[in-house]
């Protein structure tokens, strides 16, 4: 099954790996989704920067 992942928060302020993790998911804005596969590398990074994004099952 696959993930939903939509940036909810600015990444304006944050640290430089949350930055990074983000853009790795590909989310560049506010609003930007994109469909990542339900694995455990896909799970580390949506659980890092969980407090800036929201996620449902695709």
């Amino acid at each position: 099954m696959a993930k939903k992942v939509e940036l909810a928060k600015s990444l304006i302020g944050r640290k430089q790996d949350q930055i990074a993790t983000a853009h790795s998911l590909g989310l560049r804005k506010i609003g930007d989704v994109t469909v990542q596969p339900d694995n455990a590398a896909t799970q580390g990074k949506i659980q890092k920067i969980s407090h800036l994004v929201k996620v449902t099952e695709a």
